[in-house]
This record gives C-alpha cells, sequence and structure tokens, in this order.
C-alpha cells in the first residue's frame, strides 16, 4: 500500500518507520528541515519497543510530492490539523482513506470540515511514550493499542483493510464501532497526565508515586471519566483512576508529549486535552476544577516561554 504521514513528530515517525518496515511505500512529511534531511541521508531509525531498526523512506517537506496515495495519515498535533488537511488534497483519489490520529478532541472533526466526513477515520494510540532523540530518530517506550473506527457509522470493510495494514507492521490494532468510546477512553489517559506532567516536569511514574501530584493527575482522569457517563458514552471499566494507573505503569518512565513541547520550547496541545474538558463539563451543568486549574497553570508557563500569546 502506498502511504503518506503527514506531521512525523515522535508517532509520527514510528508508524512511517514500522509500516515501511512492513513493505508499504511510505511517505514522511514534516516542516522541520532537519529530520527530512536526516532521513533522506540515513534512512528513518526507530527503536524502543518495537526493536532497533533503520529504514528508507520518501522524505519530503511537500506532501503534493508523494502523489495519489491509499492511504493518509494526519499524525500532526491537534492545532496543525487544518493545514494538514488542505496539504493532502493532492493525495487523494477516488478510494484514498484519510487516517487522522490526534490526542484530545476536535483533530478528526477539523480533518472532516476540510476533506469531508467520507474520507475520514478516526485513530486512536496509546501506550507508546515515543520521544524523538534526534533528526531522523525516534523511540518509544511502549507498543499498546491502535483503535479505529469510521467518522460517522459502524465498522466497514475499509477500515478492517486498514486494520490490517496496521497489524503488517507489528501493531495492535482494533476496530470500534462506537467513536465516542474509543476518543474518550484515551481521553481520560491523556488529561491524566498530560498537563500534570508538563507542570510538574516530572515522568509518568514519577507523577504516579507523588501523593499531592497522583492526587491532581487522578482528579482530572475522574472529572473526563464523569464528563464521558454524563453524555452516556460506553467505556470498558468503571474506576478510572485504576485505569489511568495501569496505563501509566505500561510505560513508566515515558514523557508525556506536552511536557516535550515545553521542554523543547514548543506550545502545546493543552486546549484539545485537559482544557477540553471544563466547557464539556459546564455543558452538562458540573465542574471540573482539577483540569481546570492544570489548564490555567500550562498556559501561563507557556506565556512565560513566550510560545502563547496574552
Amino acid at each position: 500500500m502506498k502511504i503518506a504521514v503527514i506531521g512525523t513528530g515522535a508517532m509520527g515517525s514510528v508508524y512511517a518507520g514500522l509500516l515501511a518496515s512492513a513493505g508499504h511505500e511510505v511517505w514522511a512529511s514534516d516542516t522541520w528541515r532537519e529530520h527530512i534531511e536526516a532521513i533522506r541521508k540515513n534512512g528513518l531509525r526507530v527503536e524502543g519497543a518495537s526493536g532497533d531498526r533503520t529504514v528508507r523512506v520518501h522524505a519530503t517537506m511537500r506532501p503534493a510530492d508523494a502523489g495519489v496515495c491509499d492511504l493518509v495519515i494526519i499524525a500532526t498535533k491537534a492545532m496543525h490539523v487544518a493545514q494538514a488537511a488542505e496539504s493532502a488534497k493532492p493525495l487523494l483519489g477516488p478510494g484514498t482513506v484519510v487516517l487522522s490520529i490526534q490526542n484530545g478532541l476536535g483533530g478528526p472533526d477539523t480533518a472532516a470540515r476540510v476533506l469531508g466526513c467520507e474520507r475520514v477515520a478516526i485513530g486512536v494510540v496509546g501506550g507508546f511514550g515515543a520521544s524523538m532523540k534526534g533528526p531522523g530518530h525516534a523511540h518509544h517506550n511502549g507498543w499498546e493499542l491502535v483503535r479505529l473506527g469510521e467518522f460517522s457509522g459502524p465498522v466497514t470493510p475499509r477500515l478492517e483493510k486498514i486494520a490490517e495494514v496496521w497489524r503488517s507492521g507489528g501493531f495492535k490494532v482494533k476496530c470500534f464501532d462506537d467513536i465516542d468510546q474509543l476518543v474518550w477512553e484515551k481521553l481520560i489517559c491523556n488529561v491524566c497526565y498530560s498537563g500534570t506532567c508538563a507542570v510538574t516536569e516530572r515522568t509518568i511514574i514519577e507523577v504516579i508515586e507523588d501523593p499531592d501530584a497522583w492526587r491532581v493527575a487522578s482528579g482530572c482522569a475522574a472529572e473526563a471519566f464523569s464528563v464521558a457517563k454524563a453524555r452516556k458514552v460506553r467505556l470498558d471499566f468503571d474506576d478510572p483512576v485504576a485505569y489511568v494507573r495501569a496505563f501509566g505503569m505500561k510505560i513508566p518512565n515515558a514523557r508525556p508529549s506536552m511536557l516535550l513541547d515545553h521542554m523543547a520550547g514548543r506550545i502545546s496541545e493543552i486546549d484539545a486535552i485537559n482544557g477540553a474538558i471544563p466547557p464539556a463539563a459546564a455543558a452538562i451543568g458540573v465542574a471540573a476544577p482539577c483540569n481546570e486549574v492544570i489548564s490555567g497553570l500550562v498556559r501561563a508557563k507557556e506565556r512565560r516561554m513566550g510560545v502563547r500569546g496574552r
């Protein structure tokens, strides 16, 4: 299959490297020039839970260079999805599927507004703990589940075909009829660790083991769980604190992407993750104080860093 990955940061690089290793024709696109140049020169190295390999992929700063593809994976951060979706238009043929994979809420909706609901499928990936070691070199601490769902409606034959492509790269994949379930089960984990790790500048295990940090982190998760239940979202667990703790213990030494963004001097996805919970809670008449405070602290930190406007 011919696959384009738009946004080859840590997670996008893992996708591109493992899918290319399985024999697919992969085009990796990113705006990080040194990263693209390193891939062109030395190949893309992916190491960690999946092993250690360096593979050859097509690398470009212009997604259009790939031409028409069978599958387009938008792996950018939520705030860059609109631009990525626009850049994907030249890659679309009659049967091209666009898989939008972001943390938090709103990414696939943005892609669907640009490209049409019928084009877009949703991916939710958790338990990887990925980071960039340098240009052309990605690392991931875990290798957990890839969840897939159609933007609207139940699992389809085309979605099952996409799932098989991911499985060929060694990924564990599960398809869902219920989009809300796959989004919220990941979001509950995201809100637990993302903002708290970013504020405290600690790894997942350090947050778990600190009683004050864990009280806040697990409180964020419990608030998101309550919102999901009030919205009648189906969830496969009843104890959100036990759920997020078990999730975190699979990748204890990982730094969530929000903390990695701050370490690199970049703005984070706080508005799509912890910041998405207070308005969702207000819509059902409840408060989400843990997420509200964490979101405010992350935004204040980013203003101090000079990466967020006032």
